[in-house]
């Protein structure tokens, strides 16, 4: 768990963070056991900024931007502490935190489709959209404000009263940006915005996530697996697996010199144009029902030691500003002077392979 310094309410109007997250924890209850999707999670994120986080299927990222609106299914369950503006949202009652939602915090969905109700036009989503927050706004001013987002959107006014099914894959998704800004919201989370995008209209999407820090100084969570997203749109990311954080820094930083090796594997199996193979991950992401002891990821780390297998990393500061879980890491950055000889000792590819297979 990550140490951190006590706020209070008042830090929001003092230049405090946005959204302040420590030791979230999310399950789901299943036949076989409680299944935790996170597991521990904390984080920061101030006014403008954009953190992105990135992380293997099932390693709990859409769990995490759900929990943080207040989204989860029946059956989940969360707690630590969450503070938005200096607010505990998990101490607000329901109907207080539904009027949050849309309002000041929003959500960008993936698979826009699956969102937009294809009997609807544009211009009734906006509308329903702006009265379920604001009860007495006029058309007058719902048009204004719709075509005020959507210009930002590069969608042309002649087309407000279309239906979704008349718009590309890439203009639906740049109008659930858009529905998600009409309202204004301090926060966003991004699920995924650009999945199944060609990539032009990626570049276009991470153009628009650029101009709303610009335009609406708006703070945004980016959940992506496309690390190159994360490295042209966002101030800071966070690397996810097994339902913990186990890197998060300036994205720069983090890119430039991986402190985990988790980090370091996700890099390397990134494609490009100088790539003259394919590179990957041994082994799949671990049963959240039943993790591996100690360091989640030693079963499939190529850095793995004896202490991996048995203790559980500690998250601390490394030399390139990063936090890191790593006991890998902590040896290379001088934090593991009290581990033995026998700690250290690389764990034998048969024992990870056994625990692969587990």
């Amino acid at each position: 768990m990550t140490e951190m310094t006590d706020r209070s309410a008042s830090t929001a109007t003092s230049g405090g963070p946005v959204i302040d997250a420590r030791d979230l924890r999310i399950w789901y209850g299943t036949d076989r056991g409680p299944v935790k999707a996170v597991d521990g999670v904390s984080f920061t994120l101030r006014k403008g900024e954009i953190l992105g986080l990135v992380g293997e299927s099932g390693c709990g990222k859409s769990t995490l931007g759900r929990g943080l609106l207040g989204l989860l299914p029946e059956g989940a369950k969360m707690d630590g502490q969450l503070r938005f503006n200096g607010e505990d949202l998990l101490a607000l009652p329901k109907k207080q935190m539904f009027a949050k939602r849309g309002a000041e915090l929003g959500m960008i969905f993936q698979e826009p489709l699956t969102r937009l109700n294809p009997l609807m036009r544009i211009s009734e989503h906006f509308e329903e959209t702006l009265k379920a927050h604001e009860k007495r706004i006029g058309k007058a001013e719902i048009e204004r404000r719709s075509m005020e987002v959507l210009r930002l959107m590069g969608i042309p006014p002649t087309r407000f009263r279309s239906y979704p099914h008349e718009f590309s894959g890439g203009m639906r998704q740049r109008l659930m940006i858009a529905l998600s800004l009409v309202l204004r919201p301090s926060f966003v989370v991004a699920d995924e915005p650009t999945t199944a995008l060609d990539v032009l209209v990626e570049a276009q999407i991470i153009r628009i996530l650029h101009d709303l820090r610009r335009e609406f100084d708006t703070s945004l969570l980016l959940i992506t697996h496309n690390l190159g997203i994360i490295a042209e749109a966002c101030d800071r990311v966070a690397v996810m697996y097994a339902g913990e954080v186990v890197e998060i820094g300036d994205a720069r930083d983090v890119f430039a010199e991986p402190q985990h090796p988790y980090t370091r594997e996700l890099l390397r199996s990134t494609i490009s144009l100088a790539s003259t193979g394919l590179n990957f991950i041994p082994g799949a992401p671990p049963d959240l029902v039943d993790p591996p002891p100690g360091c989640h990821f030693h079963p499939r780390c190529p850095d793995a030691m004896n202490v991996c297998a048995t203790t559980h990393p500690i998250q601390r500061e490394m030399k390139n500003g990063s936090r890191t879980q790593c006991w890998a890491a902590d040896l290379r950055n001088g934090y593991a002077q009290d581990l033995t000889p026998e700690q250290t000792t690389p764990l034998s590819r048969e024992e990870i392979s056994v625990a692969d297979e587990a």
